[in-house]
């Protein structure tokens, strides 16, 4: 059985990582050529209490949250929020390595603006297999950024040094919304093929038995059966078709309702029931919001 170790403070991932300790309790700027050159991670878990922002260049390893393990390649970045599990195997650091790591402790950004929006950055929720690939010209823009944190984490700490921390942490997270739109932009037809088998699994649950065995899809499922994590499959959907997934499956379920409104004379609970529905008043509550009357309204006027 893996071991699964509990990291609540930037400290103790310095003594995890058998590293001098942090010159700030809430925020640590690590760079891969300074950590021990190998480290070996086999069957340990641990699940942190931190963010963490990773630049992956010039380390040999593999990271695994999930089910799913990635193999990296040099320019990739990984986001990891609060109470995520992550494993790893063996990892070694080139000599050359240009990687770094930036993690923070929740309270670090607590009483700022990004403590109220940063759960907006969908990427920290994304697997590790959807990953942010960036350029050289991108990973310079970013290591310049955390060079600016590394300034200030790494000279006195006075009274504006944690407000500079935080404003530049923001920027870096409002560039890697950038890239991100950027990675889906070029994998346009790849994501097209994906909308498509997203589309086509809807319509196999449908014709299944699953609505009234499992209820309505969601959007987790919907994610699970295509490998995907829910929130990346809801951005690829947005950035593609401008609606989120849970739109997409609303849409789907009301233009089937109106199928079965207008084709049979099942009643409206009837056909709440069999679209996967636990109580029919949810299903004319949703019905009503999309097409501005009720079933029983929009089968009496068609």
């Amino acid at each position: 059985m893996s071991e699964t170790i509990h990291v609540t403070s930037v400290a103790q991932i310095h003594e995890f990582l058998q590293i001098p300790s942090p010159k700030h309790p809430l925020v640590s700027f690590l760079r891969m050529k300074d950590l021990p050159k190998v480290m070996d991670f086999e069957g340990v878990k641990y699940n942190s209490g931190l963010y963490m922002i990773a630049l992956k260049h010039g380390v040999v390893g593999s990271l695994q949250y999930g089910r799913n393990s990635y193999d990296f390649e040099d320019g990739t970045l990984v986001f990891t929020r609060p109470n995520q599990v992550v494993s790893g195997t063996k990892e070694v650091i080139q000599p050359d390595a240009k990687g770094w790591m930036l993690l923070f402790h929740p309270d670090l950004i607590r009483k700022s603006p990004l403590g109220q929006t940063i759960h907006q950055y969908n990427f920290f929720d994304y697997e590790v297999h959807e990953a942010l690939h960036v350029s050289e010209e991108e990973q310079k823009t970013l290591t310049d950024l955390v060079d600016k944190i590394a300034v200030e984490y790494n000279q006195n700490i006075d009274r504006h040094s944690q407000k500079l921390i935080v404003s530049t942490i923001e920027l870096i997270l409002d560039y890697c919304t950038r890239y991100y739109d950027r990675q889906f932009f070029v994998r346009t037809n790849m994501n097209q093929d994906r909308v498509s088998e997203f589309e086509q699994l809807l319509r196999g649950y449908f014709a299944s038995d699953k609505p009234a065995e499992l209820g309505l899809p969601s959007v987790r499922y919907c994610g699970e059966q295509m490998s995907m994590s829910p929130n990346y499959l809801s951005d690829l959907l947005k950035k593609e078709t401008g609606r989120s997934a849970k739109d997409h499956i609303n849409t789907f379920v009301v233009n089937l309702a109106k199928n079965e409104l207008l084709g049979t004379t099942a009643a409206v609970s009837e056909i709440a029931y069999d679209l996967g529905f636990e109580y029919p008043q949810h299903f004319s509550k949703l019905f009503k919001k999309r097409t501005g009357m009720s079933p029983a309204a929009f089968r009496k006027q068609n």
